[in-house]
């Protein structure tokens, strides 16, 4: 058995690819593919409305806000947010807490105006900043809420009254949040929704048209909006298997279950960092992420024993990014407890194995 700890594309429940993959057979007993029938078909209408549906239930959402099937990914959304909130003679705010922020602030700075509040690059990012100022006069403050790369994740909005726009990206659906505490949230869906292809933007109503810009429809929100993810070919088999994971996640009893399944998971790992003494984790202890779990060893020559292990064990898609080194465990909501035993065994044995 394989034990997939990659980062993205990742682990999807193997229910979920047995359907997917009947379904590019024959999808519903239509004798087509689901990658050949048409988008404007009413079987994937249907697709299209449950999906939306079930973002709805299981995130809670309230009225007043539009649920959108995009494709470009996040690094679309580092455009698409300023060209539709950034007004030309504003600016924004943004938190700097590792690559993805950084890139979603460089993007946003090509349009207009952007305000750096506060970094962590001081420390190659292993913490979140706490104490920073958002000016009030801010079109929008933007944050990462999970930094996959460096294994620190924010779980309490900032404190502000100015529009809040969130990349959830890694870890969007693993736990319970208040959609009403943001204005507007976007996650690429490779992480815990389905696979790479459609982003999913959550965004208030009220959003719409304020930056007062004229932009190319294929980013206006409003557009899609209108259009219900149809202004242009959308991902269709991206947006079927959300669906299907989907489903699978209200199954499984929705965001409470997998909530504290991801706690559980991400205790027993980081439990077993901080008492092995062949291992440590990088991100501060009170930042420490639930999605991606980031720990060293000390020399490069116990990390490369370690991954031949790791390897030995089908334990897949552990090593860090080039950027901190070391381990990286990404333990999304399709992994499952027996996965993290696995891994953890692994590094008792290598423990003993040095004694």
């Amino acid at each position: 058995m394989k034990h997939n700890f990659g980062a993205g594309p990742c682990i999807l429940p193997k229910e979920v690819f047995e359907q997917a993959s009947q379904a590019v057979i024959d999808f519903n007993g239509t004798g087509l593919s689901i990658l050949e029938i048409s988008h404007r078909s009413k079987e994937f209408e249907e697709v299209v409305v449950e999906t939306e549906q079930l973002v709805r239930e299981l995130l809670n959402v309230p009225s007043g806000y539009s649920i959108l099937f995009l494709q470009g990914g996040a690094s679309q959304q580092f455009a698409m947010v300023p060209m539709n909130l950034l007004p030309a003679d504003g600016k924004a705010a943004y938190l700097d807490t590792g690559v993805w922020a950084t890139k979603a602030a460089k993007e946003a700075k090509r349009v207009g105006q952007v305000e750096i509040v506060a970094s962590s690059s001081d420390q190659n990012y292993n913490y979140i900043p706490k104490l920073y100022t958002i000016p009030t006069d801010a079109a929008y403050f933007h944050y990462t809420s999970n930094n996959t790369i460096y294994g620190t994740e924010v779980f309490d909005r900032p404190a502000t009254q100015v529009p809040v726009v969130v990349d959830m990206s890694s870890d969007i659906l693993s736990r319970n949040i208040n959609i009403a505490d943001y204005d507007l949230i976007y996650a690429g869906a490779q992480k815990n929704m389905g696979p790479a292809g459609v982003t999913l933007v959550i965004i208030k109503d009220e959003l719409f048209g304020k930056s007062g810009r004229t932009n190319p429809m294929i980013f206006d929100y409003e557009a899609h909006a209108k259009a219900g993810s149809m202004y242009n070919t959308p991902p269709v088999f991206s947006i079927y298997v959300s669906m299907l994971n989907l489903r699978w996640l209200k199954a499984k009893g929705g965001i409470d279950v997998i909530e504290q399944e991801n706690i559980i998971k991400a205790r027993t790992l980081y439990d077993e960092i901080d008492r092995n003494p062949f291992f440590k984790g990088t991100a501060a202890v009170e930042d420490r992420s639930r999605m991606n779990v980031t720990f060293v060893m000390e020399s490069a020559e116990l990390e490369a024993e370690f991954l031949a292990l790791a390897k030995e064990r089908n334990l897949i898609g552990i090593k860090g990014h080039r950027s901190v080194g070391g381990f990286r465990a990404s333990i999304y909501n399709a992994l499952t407890i027996s996965s993290i035993n696995a891994l953890v065994d692994t590094m008792r044995e290598f423990e003993e194995r040095k004694k």
